[in-house]
């Protein structure tokens, strides 16, 4: 029984520069999706802002005393 092959140009695990490339590429998409995420993720939970606290007045920068 004969085998018929045919070669495919397009096979990534035939050619070290094609197979080091297409690593690279997705090693770059993982780290530009992971700095995105993080971005996200900080942005998702910033600080809401300054709170409305009281204060006694005594103890402000500039203390008032009845």
């Amino acid at each position: 029984m004969e085998q018929n092959t045919v070669e495919n140009k397009n096979d990534i695990t035939l050619d070290k520069v094609s197979r080091s490339r297409w690593l690279f590429y997705v090693q770059l998409f993982c780290i530009v999706m992971f700095m995105l995420g993080g971005c996200y993720n900080l942005y998702k939970h910033k600080y809401p802002g300054k709170p409305d606290v009281k204060v006694q007045e005594s103890s402000l920068y500039n203390p008032k005393y009845k």
